[in-house]
């Protein structure tokens, strides 16, 4: 679901080469999910290897991550523990959504509505114990780190920015703003040129950043009393939120009177949730303490010998790919080398 508090935020357009040296603590599953929606074939299904085996998050790990180290970005992906029990209803609501998204993909493929499949088959996306196994040993390939959170990856990615272990936090769901992001990308692992469903056009999806103090001056609030706007409008702890209440209405009602406590038209409705205990989670979240990240070297021989004959991908585009990332890091090494003669 995520957090609906969009039109509250003050976003400001931004770019990869902003990034460059700088380390950006990255919502592993909210990337790797999109990768897993994005990356498919003419017929809405995942790529995948000769045993079967699905792949589109690995390449969209191999492509983006290339990408950023040749910009100079230091990624650190942050994955996600258990989930709070609070969250079990909106997984149940993803689950049914799956569902019926699948239903919908078989009946537009056997009408031959391509298109409309492709579309359903996007909301289908299921991300299993092994693909994120292959996420960790493309990471460890890359020479990439990246931090296993006790509990929400975007809690753990938020804090880290608030602790200057990251310079920012890269997630799709406004969520890490009421977990603490300092700064917020959205975008960042998704961006670039994006087809319009059943439309022949193309836009430019691009990167945002927010910056959490910036916004809260903005709207005259504290960020306790964010995490009250979120309650009202619904998070992913309480997703049906409070009706008839939108985010300019729940502002309006937290600037007025403060806090949940003091908002007399929804004291039954609150009395039903457990509010107390969704504010704990965003404001005290159980984080991973990240005491040093260590960014080591690409293996660029083993990265080649995994992704080629173990997981199908084409020698030509990987070779090509990493022959790319091996020239722009020695590159920056040259000049920072000239730099300092």
């Amino acid at each position: 679901m995520g957090l609906d508090i969009k039109q509250l935020c003050i976003r400001e357009r931004t770019n990869l080469e902003s990034f460059s040296s700088k380390i950006v603590a990255i919502d592993a599953y909210n990337a790797i999910y999109q990768f897993l929606s994005i990356i498919r074939g003419p017929d809405g299904l995942p790529l995948t290897d000769f045993n079967g085996r699905i792949t589109s998050h690995m390449t969209g790990l191999l492509y983006r991550n290339i990408n950023f180290l040749s910009l100079g970005i230091k990624p650190v992906y942050v994955f996600d523990g258990k989930s709070p029990s609070l969250k079990s209803a909106e997984i149940e609501r993803r689950k049914q959504i799956k569902k019926e998204a699948t239903i919908k993909y078989e009946n537009a493929i056997s009408q031959g509505r391509y298109e409309d499949a492709k579309k359903y088959a996007q909301q289908t996306s299921i991300l299993k114990d092994d693909m994120v196994e292959d996420s960790k040993k493309l990471l460890d390939l890359f020479g990439i780190p990246y931090v296993q959170a006790p509990s929400e990856g975007e809690a753990t990615a938020a804090y880290m920015t608030i602790t200057g272990h990251a310079n920012a936090s890269a997630s799709q769901d406004f969520d890490s703003l009421l977990f603490g992001a300092k700064k917020l990308i959205r975008n960042f692992t998704n961006s670039g040129k994006r087809k319009l469903p059943n439309r022949n056009t193309t836009i430019e999806v691009e990167p945002e950043i927010i910056d959490l103090s910036k916004t809260l001056e903005e709207l005259g609030i504290t960020r306790e009393q964010l995490v009250d706007v979120g309650i009202l409008i619904g998070t992913d702890f309480n997703p049906d939120g409070f009706a008839r209440i939108g985010p300019k209405t729940a502002l309006k009602a937290i600037k007025q009177h403060g806090k949940l406590e003091e908002i007399p038209q929804i004291q039954e409705k609150l009395g039903q949730i457990e509010y107390k205990q969704i504010r704990e989670i965003f404001l005290h979240p159980k984080v991973a303490e990240v005491t040093d990240l260590k960014f080591r070297d690409v293996d660029y021989a083993g990265m080649t010998n995994y992704l080629t004959k173990e997981r199908s991908f084409s020698s030509e585009r990987v070779e090509s790919s990493l022959n790319r990332l091996k020239k722009s890091i020695e590159k920056k090494s040259h000049t920072l080398e000239q730099w300092f003669k």
